[in-house]
């Protein structure tokens, strides 16, 4: 069985929703879980039954997020910093965190290593879109600077990514830019573009809008704009919510009965914007499974991001991109 290292104290609600998305995650799939943190606080929340079926790594420190993420280099006795070792010396197969992103980051690249080859790794993350699919982006954050072979990299691992655990047979990799022509971009996307022209799966430049109508099945762009979309797509998806439920309340009876009746389709429109649908971000290229989750993640998202883990594991997507990389 896969084994998941998982960093019960990083998140922004303490272990409570950690250990009952692991609780929920054990309800569904086989795997081994490893909880690395505060072995008392964690089994206040852990079902006495479920004590034998999961192995304890005792940690009292953690990584808050007001830290500095170098901070994590130094405190080897953190529970993030235990849980990447684990997946360094293959006590693991996997390490999901919804702590200090900047740490985990940091310690999986330096303490896992990159897969032989690749320059940066890349936080992928994923997209809704109108066909009912996820769009990869990557990067979204690990990187705020990178050239041409980084996106380049970028759009091999997307693709890897993409087929083997998105089931897309012949996934579409597009380069963010501001216009579908190939003269647009600045300088790094058109030598990126160059060095992806010849790649089979290449669809071109595509452009913001294309993400969300599903025309395009993994996004490269660095790490600053793919930041930038990432947070903007999370603020618009919120406000036409917030504007919607707004709306909803000011008007007539008519309306809420309206409101009402469509409550179907407002929670199937919820379901397919909620980060917790996927439950984290990959970050590929490091030499092993790490999935950033977000700091407010519920227990859904934690569940979530350990199927992901478990995907990502079976699939051997690190074996494979190192493949693809030889090739």
């Amino acid at each position: 069985m896969v084994k998941v290292a998982i960093d019960a104290m990083g998140g922004d609600f303490g272990p409570k929703p950690i250990i009952e998305g692991v609780v929920q995650a054990l309800k569904e799939k086989k795997f081994e879980p490893i909880l690395v943190g505060d072995e008392t606080e964690i089994k206040k929340y852990l079902p006495k039954n479920l004590h034998k079926k999961v192995s304890f790594i005792n940690s009292t420190d953690y990584i808050k997020m007001e830290e500095h993420a170098t901070d994590a280099l130094r405190r080897k006795e953190s529970s993030i910093y235990k849980a990447i070792d684990l997946v360094r010396q293959k006590e693991a197969d996997a390490v999901v965190s919804a702590g200090h992103s900047g740490a985990t980051m940091s310690l999986a690249t330096l303490r896992i290593g990159r897969i032989k080859g690749i320059k940066r790794p890349a936080i992928a993350t994923f997209m809704p879109t109108i066909k009912k699919q996820h769009t990869i982006v990557l990067d979204v954050g690990a990187n705020v600077d990178s050239d041409s072979d980084n996106l380049y990299q970028f759009g091999l691992m997307g693709e890897i990514y993409s087929r083997e655990v998105l089931n897309h047979d012949k996934p579409r990799v597009g380069l963010l830019s501001n216009g579908e022509e190939e003269v647009k971009g600045n300088s790094v996307t058109k030598e990126t573009f160059e060095k992806l022209k010849n790649t089979p799966t290449f669809i071109g430049n595509v452009e913001g809008n294309d993400i969300f109508k599903g025309n395009v099945d993994v996004v490269v762009c660095d790490g600053f704009v793919g930041n930038i979309l990432l947070k903007t797509s999370e603020g618009v998806a919120d406000t036409i919510v917030t504007l919607i439920k707004e709306e909803v309340r000011k008007s007539g009876l008519m309306s809420k009965v309206g409101a009402l009746l469509m409550r179907k389709v407002f929670k199937a429109l919820k379901k397919s914007i909620d980060y917790a649908e996927y439950g984290g971000a990959p970050l590929l290229g490091v030499n092993g499974c790490v999935i950033i989750s977000h700091g407010k993640s519920n227990a859904k998202a934690i569940k979530n991001a350990i199927f992901q883990a478990i995907n990502y594991t079976e699939a051997d997507i690190t074996t494979k991109i190192e493949t693809k990389l030889k090739g």
